[in-house]
């Protein structure tokens, strides 16, 4: 599993998902989050996956038909219309990012829960990069997408501020947790992976052309630049909240 699934897996676990809930996942996407929540709750519960991309929603029913989960299902819809509740628990990853109005949106969602339901969010925040010498294009890689994420106006630091979005959506916060995603000469983040599947929006926005990226041929560069440095990599955090409804 990804790190960030093995994050999110720990995030909604500690926050207490169990058996037999229902649980809304805003901005499924393809299904991610959906399905370790699917599993979380078992046969007897449910989980509702939504989001306002036809496209992704269809790719989601197909994967999780595919995989034989039941217990899901899945909605096109923006998360600022969430179906009727009550829900034990909403969840969401990386979506809050890309909301122009955050706090509207969690106040919104937590309408749907129950009294006492749960509300997890895992998010990213850039941060200064902290490295030793010789790792230029990691800096630049990084780069590309953090300056997409701006010029998307996406805040690249949402992370920073879950524990304002969800205090300030009448939530009680009961934990902020962060994580940092190290590089080091024998361990590797999907640096270039994620470049790869964001590459059509970092062309079309301008920050990078795809001859410069050499996506083929980045994550050996970066592999290399790293060994030959022998240096240790950070400039992404991975920060998690969950809160409960009041």
């Amino acid at each position: 599993m990804a790190i960030g699934g093995e994050f999110m897996r720990r995030l909604l676990q500690d926050a207490g998902l169990r058996p037999s809930m229902r649980v809304l996942d805003a901005g499924c996407g393809s299904g991610d989050v959906t399905l370790i929540a699917a599993e979380l709750v078992g046969s007897a519960g449910h989980v509702v996956g939504i989001d306002r991309s036809v496209g992704v929603v269809h790719a989601a029913r197909e994967r999780a038909s595919a995989a034989g989960v039941g217990n899901v299902t899945f909605e096109t819809r923006d998360i600022d219309d969430p179906p009727e509740g009550p829900f034990d628990a909403v969840v969401g990853r990386r979506v809050l990012m890309y909301h122009p109005d955050p706090v509207r949106a969690v106040r919104g969602l937590a309408a749907a829960l129950r009294e006492g339901g749960i509300a997890a969010f895992h998010e990213h925040a850039a941060v200064e990069p902290l490295s030793g010498d010789g790792l230029m294009l990691h800096r630049t890689a990084q780069g590309w997408l953090h300056e997409t994420i701006r010029r998307e106006d996406g805040n690249g630091r949402i992370g920073m501020e879950l524990h304002a979005v969800l205090t300030q959506a009448g939530l009680n916060v009961v934990e902020v947790r962060a994580e940092a995603v190290v590089q080091t000469p024998t361990q590797h983040y999907a640096l270039a992976s994620i470049v790869g599947a964001v590459l059509p929006r970092i062309v079309e926005r301008g920050v990078a052309t795809a001859d410069e990226i050499d996506i083929g041929t980045l994550e050996a560069r970066l592999d290399a630049e790293r060994i030959a440095s022998g240096s240790t990599y950070v400039a992404d955090m991975m920060f998690g909240a969950w809160g409960q409804k009041r």
